[in-house]
């Protein structure tokens, strides 16, 4: 037996080794992949809830540190608001508001590995969430003008943003034949009920 290689690669197997023990063996599960435990339900979005204060450390934390934050302050409605974005590498996958140095009021979901505990998803049909418009959706205003907002029917805390083709006015509402093929392009929790 030639003794040379072995004396070679034992110094390689003990880096590994040690590498290894650093190493998460739940960054194998399945429900780690693609940030499966972020999820929208009628609490919240991931441990994101109404609870939740609005700071840098608290989102990060209630979206179990799956996306890098960054913050910062607008204006909404003439009123003050902080922000934070979640991001997957340049891409804004989730914006949380709230009043600053106060509590989460709202969270948009634009990430389509993050669904409802419902099933649905972006992507989502309208025609798979309801049957027609009323009593439920109404034009989208603002960056949401031309789209539709529906309150969904599991939940009054959570709604979705629709889009699709209508060479309509942008505020109305397209008819219901029309909005069947439209789908989900964001999905908003909100800290009240709609």
């Amino acid at each position: 037996m030639n003794i040379r290689p072995l004396l070679l690669g034992l110094p390689l197997l003990l880096t590994g080794c040690s590498t290894l023990s650093n190493f998460s063996w739940s960054s194998l599960s399945p429900f780690n992949w693609f940030g499966g435990s972020v999820e929208v339900s009628a609490k919240g979005v991931g441990d994101i809830n109404a609870g939740t204060p609005m700071t840098e450390t608290a989102i990060r934390e209630g979206l179990h540190n799956n996306y890098r934050i960054r913050g910062g302050m607008a204006t909404s409605h003439g009123q003050i608001v902080s922000y934070y974005q979640a991001m997957d590498g340049n891409d804004v996958k989730l914006v949380i508001t709230g009043e600053p140095k106060g509590h989460v009021q709202r969270v948009d979901v634009m990430d389509p590995k993050v669904a409802t505990e419902w099933g649905s998803k972006l992507g989502t049909p309208f025609s798979e969430l309801f049957s027609k418009a009323y009593g439920s959706c109404k034009a989208g205003e603002g960056e949401e003008a031309g789209k539709v907002e529906c309150v969904s029917s599991q939940n009054r805390y959570v709604s979705y943003i629709f889009t699709g083709k209508w060479a309509g006015p942008q505020d109305i509402i397209p008819p219901d034949d029309t909005l069947q093929n439209w789908t989900v392009s964001k999905i908003i929790w909100h800290a009240k009920a709609q």
